[in-house]
Formats: structure tokens, C-alpha cells, sequence
């Protein structure tokens, strides 16, 4: 097997390349280590590094679910790897709303609120974020099932389901056009009280839990929401270069992993999607969803959740990303939302002749009226078209716009 040191000469780490080498780990280095807004020392944290690493929900490809849309695919080898990286980033929010940053995963974990989050992304199409849930809204986006997704294709979907989740009650905003409309978010976010029938929630909820999020109230038949914001999910999908990565960005991309409301970027090299969980000197790290396993199926004696952590992570240097990504933020008030919006405008927006993204207060006049997402008129349970796909897409990165 090849060293370290000359691995390390390779623009990207693969799971392929380094599951189950004792190589493959942090150089120990005086550089900081960043994991989604937390800094470690490569030096004295690496215990810490790794905990930290196999917290977070690793869903890769998997083989051998029921066919998507009926007569559909039965694994997502070869075009889902985007899906999965939405799930993940999707996964890390609701970990920060109902577990917290701090908590971490072990054996056997018992967390009945952590059950609940991993059960909504089995490979079923009853679970509100499993890959067919996202396969068949994709349709609404113009993406056949078996088709690749790009980066502000998995956010606008992720957007669309995120309403039929009345457990988190996440908004969900994707930011277009490299522009925060600050507007735009406190309309979504700030709600009045209002009243969910338990029914509903039960009935799309799991029965592995049967709590209600922070700031709801549970009653006999109701469920009384109390707060005056919703927690807010934001997605800024961003075209940084035409075909490479303009490097002027590297400095705001590091500065946006730093950020506590982080949830880490979604994007690739080529038509790789990988998870970007944070960066240390001029390396990426990310979660790979490019390895197939067996379908996994709780209900069934002796499964378990081992498959869904991984703490092998892999390496990309900033200069091999490609250009097309989504940047995410989770904030879970008012308050949090501002401090973001600070930090944005210290770190991102006031230090650069060209920021990589602007924040507004209002619309342009020359914008149409914001219109949210609402779901009526459309679900998410399509007929899948029987014809002839090319799973192995080598479409391209989005150019957004």
C-alpha cells in the first residue's frame, strides 16, 4: 500500500482507495481543523475529530429497495450520489434542532429522537426523505427518476418536502441568483400560532417517537405552536467559475465552514457529488456517498444503524471543487438568524471587491413578488415513466441563474 505521504500528493481521497487503512488520517499539523463550524487541534483533538466525524449521518448508495415509482430503479449506484449528499446535509439540520451540536453517536445509541430522524431516510417510500421520496419530487424539478441531480436541484427539492414535516417544522429557503433576501426569510419564518391536528402528524411520523419539537405544545387533539419563528434551513446554491473554481472564493468558503450555523456544502468534482463537513489548510473533508451497501430495513430483527457513520473521511483539496455548489446554514431562531447575517456581511460580503454572495433586506423592484412554496396542488407520489434511461448520467454541474 501506497504511503501516506504519497497519498497525500493526490488531489482527492477516495473510500475505495482508503476504508480500513491505517494511514489514512489527519496530518498532524499546527493548521486548525474545522468540522461544520467547530475548531479542533490536529495535534491534541484528534479523539474529538473522529466522535465528531462519525456523528454525522453518512447515507451512501444502497442496493436492493423496493423499484422507485413501482417499476423503477431498485439501488442508486451511479446517479443518486447527489441525493444522498442532500440527505445528509438534510440530516445534519434536524440532528442540530432536536439533538444539538454537541451530542454524538455511539453503539447501540438508544435516543429515541435520533431513531426518529434516521427512520425518515430509509430507503422506503413511506419515509419523508428517503431516496424515492426525492427521486419522484425531483420530477417537479425536470429531473427524470434515475436522472443526476445537481447541487440547486437536491435544495429546491429538499425545500418541497421539508412542508409535509410536521415534526421539525423546518422552513426551508433556497436563496437564487447569489442574493439574501432578508424579507423573504422573516415572512417564512415568522408565523403566527397555529393549530396542527395530531392525526397529522402521527400519520406521517414513524412510531418509533411521538414527541413534539422545542416551542410546540401538545394537547389532546391539537398540537399548539407557540413560537413567533420557525427554524430555518438555508440554502444558497452558487456558481463560483465557469469551469474551475475561481480561487479569489477559497478564502469566504473557509470563513462559511467556520460559521457555528453552518451545515456544511454540497457540491463535487466533476459529476462526484460529495458532503463537505469542514477543511483544514487548504484540504476539504467530506462524507462519500460512493460506496453501495445492502438496503437496511429497522422493522427487521438484527438491523441496525452501524451502516450509517462513518468516521473515514475523504480529501480534496479547494482547487479540484467543482465551481457549482450549495452552501448551508441552519439557524434555530430569530436571534441566531441575525448573528448569521452579522458574520455574513464581516466575513463575506465587506472584505471583497467580488463577494461570492450579496444580502439584501428587500427584492429588487425589477424582481417578481416572492411567492413560498405552499405544496397545495402537488404531492410527491408520481407515476414513474416507463422508458429507457441512461442511470450514468455525465450531465454536468447546474450552471445556476
Amino acid at each position: 500500500m501506497a504511503t501516506f505521504d504519497a497519498a497525500l500528493s493526490s488531489a482527492t481521497f477516495t473510500y475505495d482507495l482508503l476504508v480500513g487503512s491505517e494511514d489514512f488520517d489527519l496530518p498532524k499539523t499546527e493548521q486548525p481543523v474545522w468540522v461544520i463550524g467547530n475548531e479542533y487541534s490536529a495535534l491534541y483533538d484528534r479523539n474529538e475529530i473522529k466522535e465528531d466525524i462519525l456523528t454525522r449521518f453518512w447515507f451512501s448508495y444502497r442496493k436492493g429497495f423496493a423499484p422507485i415509482g413501482g417499476t423503477g430503479p431498485v439501488t442508486d449506484a451511479h446517479w443518486g450520489c447527489m441525493l444522498r449528499c442532500g440527505q445528509m446535509i438534510m440530516s445534519e439540520a434536524m440532528s442540530r434542532l432536536h439533538l444539538g451540536r454537541k451530542w454524538r453517536w455511539k453503539v447501540d445509541c438508544k435516543d429515541p429522537a435520533y431513531w426518529k430522524i434516521i427512520s425518515m431516510f430509509q430507503d422506503q417510500k413511506g419515509c419523508l426523505f428517503s431516496i424515492h421520496q426525492i427521486a419522484m419530487m425531483g420530477v417537479t424539478e425536470g429531473k427524470e427518476i434515475g436522472k443526476w441531480f445537481g447541487p440547486n436541484t437536491v435544495a429546491q427539492v429538499l425545500r418541497k418536502l421539508a412542508i409535509y414535516d410536521e415534526w421539525s417544522r423546518l422552513v426551508v429557503h433556497v436563496a437564487m441568483d447569489n442574493t439574501v433576501i432578508v424579507d423573504d426569510i422573516n415572512l417564512l419564518c415568522r408565523r403566527a400560532k397555529r393549530e396542527v391536528p395530531c392525526e397529522q402528524i402521527e400519520s406521517s411520523s414513524s412510531s418509533i417517537l411521538r414527541g413534539s419539537p422545542p416551542g410546540v405544545e401538545r394537547k389532546d387533539s391539537v398540537v399548539v405552536d407557540h413560537s413567533n419563528w420557525r427554524p430555518l434551513v438555508l440554502f444558497i446554491p452558487l456558481r463560483l467559475g465557469l469551469q474551475d473554481i475561481n480561487t479569489v472564493y477559497i478564502r469566504s468558503l473557509k470563513a462559511c465552514l467556520e460559521m457555528p450555523q453552518s451545515l456544511g456544502i454540497i457540491g463535487g468534482s466533476s459529476n462526484q457529488a460529495h458532503f463537505f463537513i469542514g477543511y483544514f489548510d487548504d484540504w476539504l473533508l467530506y462524507l462519500d456517498p460512493h460506496t453501495t451497501q445492502p438496503v437496511v430495513d429497522f422493522s427487521q430483527p438484527g438491523a441496525n444503524d452501524a451502516s450509517y457513520h462513518c468516521s473515514c473521511h475523504g480529501r480534496m483539496k479547494f482547487t479540484s471543487l467543482d465551481p457549482s455548489i450549495a452552501l448551508g446554514f441552519y439557524c434555530a431562531n430569530e436571534e441566531d438568524f441575525h448573528r448569521l447575517l452579522n458574520t455574513i456581511q464581516e466575513r463575506i460580503v465587506a472584505p471583497e471587491k467580488r463577494p461570492m454572495f450579496e444580502v439584501y433586506q428587500s427584492r429588487p423592484k425589477h424582481w417578481p413578488p416572492f411567492q413560498p412554496y405552499t405544496g397545495e396542488g402537488t404531492n410527491s407520489d408520481f407515476t414513474f415513466v416507463d422508458e429507457e434511461r441512461r442511470y450514468d448520467s455525465d450531465e454536468e454541474f447546474e450552471l445556476l441563474g
